[in-house]
């Protein structure tokens, strides 16, 4: 190897290093730690809303309805307390997006430099643009200044059409619908294996909790799998008949499994599962492991 090449590389500039060192070691901090379990905390109860509401309209309750995060941060904000409510659930939307930008930058799994690695961090950012830009909406219905944006559904059919409209655009949102249902596979593959079990502190749980945790996060996932099994099969009807109103997002999926034949038994299960996994992050807030692995700029610190 040219030891001239590292001069070359930007990545390898002392200014880069130190400012990586720098965020790795704001990352490893108690009070960042404590705030991306926080974000967790914030995500499990924005879940458990969009399950509740679905539950309730699979039942034919009054109050329910098929809807996504936005529905359900709407749905907050209307509750007694609902400013008080919301504040502090945006505050933690803004956590977990900032904790997921710490596991792109910091690398706080270990998931490392080679192509998958990187992959896996970049799409950790995109998470983190997503629920930032979930949470300033929420922030703009908080103070009035302004509505959250598009629902899912619209947001997906807008997409849809933009896609479409350009060359290869058909086959374009064909590898997007394929590439939806490759997540959904992933969804069921973690909830068999119980993927994620690698990722909590199983030591510090009784047996009881242990279970519970693992078994809500499998049916969690399950669910989420197939929500993400609908929306894929939308877009590639969508592309297909070239008509992006068929595009569909979370609560659009909702209410496609709920006008199936038996889509109130459906719309129920998913909407338990859903639950579910809102239940899941609350156990993540408490019992994931935040770093996964040693760095050189924490070597000498006790794992959080």
């Amino acid at each position: 190897m040219n030891p001239g090449n590292s001069k070359l590389n930007p990545l390898n500039s002392a200014p880069v290093k130190e400012a990586g060192q720098k965020v790795d070691e704001t990352a490893h901090k108690p009070a960042t730690i404590m705030l991306g379990r926080f974000g967790y905390a914030a995500k499990g109860v924005v879940y458990m809303v969009v399950g509740i509401l679905a539950a309730l309209a699979a039942l034919g309750t009054g109050g329910g309805q098929t809807t996504d995060r936005k529905g359900a941060v709407q749905k907050i904000y209307e509750q007694p307390f609902g400013v008080f409510l919301l504040a502090v659930v945006a505050f933690g939307l803004a956590c977990y997006a900032l904790w997921r930008f710490f596991m792109a930058v910091a690398d706080t799994e270990g998931k490392g430099t080679e192509p998958k690695g990187i992959a896996t961090r970049l799409v950790y950012a995109g998470i983190g643009v997503s629920y930032l830009a979930f949470a300033i909406g929420a922030i703009q219905l908080l103070t009035g200044a302004g509505n959250q944006g598009k629902n899912s559904d619209a947001s997906a059919k807008d997409w849809t059409a933009q896609l479409l409209d350009k060359p290869l655009g058909v086959a374009l949102v064909i590898i997007a619908g394929l590439v939806v249902l490759g997540v959904a596979g992933y969804q069921f593959y973690k909830a068999y294996q119980a993927e994620f079990k690698k990722h909590l502190e199983l030591e510090q749980m009784s047996a009881t909790v242990k279970e519970w945790i693992v078994r809500f996060g499998q049916f969690g996932l399950a669910a989420r799998g197939v929500v993400f099994a609908v929306i894929g099969i939308f877009l590639i009807l969508a592309a297909l008949q070239k008509n992006p109103d068929q595009a569909k997002g979370l609560g659009g999926a909702l209410s496609e499994l709920a006008s199936q034949t038996y889509g109130q038994i459906l719309l129920g299960l998913v909407a338990v599962g859903l639950i579910a996994y809102g239940i899941f992050s609350l156990g993540e807030a408490r019992y994931r492991r935040m770093i996964e692995k040693s760095s050189s700029s924490s070597s000498s610190r006790t794992r959080h």
